[in-house]
């Protein structure tokens, strides 16, 4: 069917009085990379052969135009979620396949799909295998000093794990955000649940401070925290409740203040957590003691629209939005799980202004392990360790890499025209490229043309696909 389809569109070009003729192939300069994932799980990131020429805009199939002057955020980067889990599982393949694979992903060799943005968690999250602070002490003691803050928890997975792909990437940016606070500080004293005590909310910001600083000594540089992981969720384990009214008192009346005291650069970025509440952020933008303090807001799509981004930009235009989560889990399907998030967590929120584009956990075993007692038993990492020299690419990579490959931290997000069926986004890079991404999101192939100033090229996307055009 696709050889057919090709002879088709070749066809179409040659005759079509609106294309210049396609010349021999053998003197052929091609103008835009095509790079494919179909649904049919037969083609996964590959360049296409197709040879695709600017010409004169021809207008018989739906025109998706770039434009280069309709600029709007500057994109920090895409990537995923370094749980405790999934450094544990990647440390399980032998030496070679462990350096081979971190290459692939935070390189940039031909091979690599170049994350350039990681989320990690402070503490432990729901997919390590126990919860853990940096400061947990035994049931009535308290440690206000810090004392005996460490960073001990992680130092056999995810800090190596994190020295490895700094000193690939150097550039990468990192955010931090917690699953809890340490139990003692907490109303019920435990894990699951419980809110932070007001008398422990300075101690809780040089926690914050403390970690960065510690981090630092690591030689990782944590770019951005949030306060709190899902602060609405209190039955996750670990995990910690938060209302806005709390976080906007804990950021303008502690969390600042202890960042700027010690002069971090690490931005506060609020809420963290779904798009349902736009108002959970705006309550926090909105009053002038926090609002100072923060950078911008982060989101996760379990319920809402992705558009309560756009809510949020409209009403704080000069605050940034970062897309931090969304996980692929064991009951989706492949097809599905692509047209979903290629249209919601990459097109969707970088058309909602988000800087960034996270997926949720990175990797894990075969059995989806490790999660806690009560953690996700159902997340799928983008990898599946499968023993010492083996791993599977899920759809979870390659939602991710249509994107990371080919949008470097520092591109901007340009105008491009949505149609019909197709879902589109574009950039250009630091070094001009023009970077298009498409998903059709229909139930038949689409013939479609790309135009750029003013001149254009037909090609054409199976149902389901996603595309990644650069030129």
């Amino acid at each position: 069917m696709k050889t057919v389809l090709l002879l088709f569109i070749s066809l179409l070009l040659s005759c079509c009085s609106s294309y210049k003729s396609v010349p021999e192939l053998s003197t052929t300069i091609n103008n835009v990379d095509f790079w494919l994932t179909n649904s049919n799980k037969n083609i996964y990131l590959q360049k296409q052969k197709e040879i695709l020429i600017f010409g004169a805009t021809a207008t018989i199939y739906p025109t998706v135009e770039v434009d280069e002057l309709q600029t709007y955020q500057t994109i920090d980067g895409f990537g995923f979620t370094l749980t405790g889990g999934s450094a544990q599982s990647i440390n399980t393949l032998n030496t070679q396949k462990r350096q081979e694979l971190l290459q692939e992903l935070f390189g940039k060799k031909d091979n690599s799909i170049s994350i350039s943005y990681l989320r990690i968690s402070i503490g432990a999250s729901d997919l390590n295998a126990t919860p853990f602070t940096y400061d947990d002490l035994p049931s009535g003691q308290t440690d206000v000093t810090l004392s005996q803050f460490s960073l001990n928890p992680d130092k056999n997975d995810v800090i190596p794990m994190l020295k490895e792909i700094v000193a690939i990437n150097p550039q990468i940016k990192i955010i931090a955000t917690p699953w809890s606070a340490p139990t003692w500080m907490k109303d019920n004293n435990a894990f699951i649940g419980g809110s932070l005590k007001p008398e422990y909310y300075g101690v809780y910001a040089n926690y914050f401070v403390k970690y960065i600083q510690k981090m630092k000594e690591e030689g990782i540089a944590i770019t951005a925290i949030t306060p709190q992981n899902e602060p609405l969720h209190p039955g996750n384990n670990p995990s910690m409740y938060m209302t806005a009214l709390q976080q906007a008192n804990f950021i303008k009346n502690h969390l600042g203040p202890a960042f700027a005291n010690a002069n971090l650069t690490t931005k506060i970025i609020i809420y963290d957590h779904n798009c349902n509440k736009p108002e959970y952020p705006l309550t926090i933008l909105n009053d002038a003691g926090a609002n100072p303090y923060v950078d911008g807001s982060a989101f996760h799509l379990y319920e809402g629209d992705i558009s309560a981004l756009s809510t949020v930009h409209n009403a704080y235009p000069n605050k940034n939005l970062y897309f931090t989560e969304q996980y692929t889990g064991t009951s989706g399907t492949f097809a599905g799980d692509l047209k979903w998030h290629l249209k919601n967590v990459i097109i969707g929120s970088m058309r909602n202004w988000s800087k960034v584009a996270l997926e949720w956990n990175l990797a894990n075993d075969a059995n989806f392990r490790p999660y806690t007692p009560g953690g996700c038993s159902t997340c799928k990492g983008a990898l599946t360790i499968k023993g010492a020299d083996n791993f599977e690419r899920n759809v979870g990579y390659y939602i991710i890499a249509h994107a990371s490959k080919f949008v470097p931290a520092g591109s901007v997000r340009i105008g491009s025209t949505q149609r019909e069926n197709l879902n589109t986004v574009a950039f250009k890079t630091p070094l001009g490229k023009k970077v298009l991404l498409v998903e059709n999101d229909g139930n038949t192939t689409e013939l479609f043309n790309i135009k750029f100033n003013g001149r254009g090229v037909i090609t054409a996307l199976e149902a389901g696909a996603v595309a990644t055009f650069s030129w």
